[in-house]
């Protein structure tokens, strides 16, 4: 994937490049030979949106999906390449600060996420995750406002408010990565711009693959649209963009002094806040694991390129908006969110 460009106040990176793509490239080889080998020909999820294809290229989706998500690397490195990242790198806490904060944000972001699942299904819902039930691959029983709107809140407070209320303390919106950065006039132009542009050709890319947005008749869009925006915004895009964008994936960089293994991580991570999908089947031990490891296959490329364009502009923001708001969640979940609150 593009590195960021040398510069004498950023140290070279304490973990090469090579060091990290190759157990990359490895485990992602090994992650889809374990799903081929365990599916035996057959996912047992519930995703209406995709159970009509065949079994290749439901497990090749995520594979595709990451060419276009490191081609869309290089868009935002040329974009960005004349960035001065050494005054942010600098602002970042000392390594012994990073590496408690990150263990501790991580810790309480397992905890949370175990939480949600005992907590919901209490109040008769699907276990809580970053996702809503339904959300992009449909699902066989829509979860009601109730549900929806629990799942939203809890996931707000619990992802958004508590570690920014905790890290607002000592840092301000800059320090957490929550600003835009507006100056420059050339083609590498501002945040905004980079924003812009990723979320058109993103948009444009998913459209492409898969054309069910534009069977949304425009009256549904215009009436359900917004509450899909405000819904998925409260509910996950403010919760990823808050605990792992604007803290950990900083908190990434500073104690590997690397790019790529920050953007790994950061993959990675926001994969493991995914682990109960609405999709998934724990049936059997077999279906179990398959349904956790899926979870790898088809978020952590994504959650790469959030990372990415998060540590090339320094602005979780960029991602919130042109990469995750609208496109997928807006273009894919507007059909879902009218069903579940009967609009249209």
């Amino acid at each position: 994937m593009p590195s960021m460009p040398a510069h004498a106040d950023v140290p070279r990176p304490a973990i090469s490049l090579a060091r990290v793509l190759l157990p990359a490239l490895a485990g992602w080889v090994l992650l889809n030979a374990a799903i081929i080998r365990l599916a035996h020909g057959y996912l047992p999820f519930d995703r209406p949106a995709v159970a009509h294809m065949p079994f290749f290229w439901q497990v090749a989706m995520p594979s595709l999906a990451l060419v276009e998500q490191i081609a869309l690397m290089a868009l935002v490195w040329v974009m960005t390449r004349n960035r001065d990242h050494a005054a942010r790198f600098a602002r970042l806490p000392a390594m012994p600060q990073a590496a408690r904060e990150t263990i501790g944000l991580l810790a309480w972001a397992m905890v949370a996420q175990g939480l949600g699942w005992v907590i919901a299904p209490l109040f008769g819902f699907r276990p809580f995750s970053f996702h809503l039930a339904g959300t992009l691959f449909g699902c066989s029983v829509p979860p009601g406002p109730g549900e929806a709107l629990a799942w939203a809140g809890y996931n707000f407070v619990a992802y958004a408010v508590v570690p920014y209320a905790w890290f607002a303390k000592a840092n301000d919106a800059n320090a957490l990565w929550l600003t835009f950065d507006r100056r420059g006039s050339d083609w590498p132009g501002n945040d905004w711009r980079v924003l812009v542009v990723v979320l058109v050709v993103e948009s444009l890319v998913q459209v492409a693959a898969n054309p069910a947005p534009l069977a949304t008749p425009a009256t549904l869009w215009l009436s359900a649209a917004p509450l899909t925006f405000l819904l998925y915004l409260v509910g996950t895009v403010l919760p990823t963009m808050v605990l792992i964008y604007a803290i950990l994936v900083p908190r990434y960089w500073r104690l590997t002094g690397s790019v790529a293994a920050s953007t790994v991580l950061g993959g990675l991570t926001y994969a493991a806040m995914h682990l109960v999908e609405g999709w998934s089947s724990f049936t059997s031990p077999t279906n179990t694991l398959l349904s956790l490891l899926f979870v790898f296959a088809t978020y952590t490329g994504p959650g790469m390129f959030k990372s990415y364009v998060t540590l090339r502009t320094g602005n979780a923001w960029v991602h919130a908006l042109g990469y995750h708001a609208v496109a997928p969640h807006v273009l894919y979940d507007t059909p879902l969110v009218a069903r579940i609150f009967a609009i249209g």
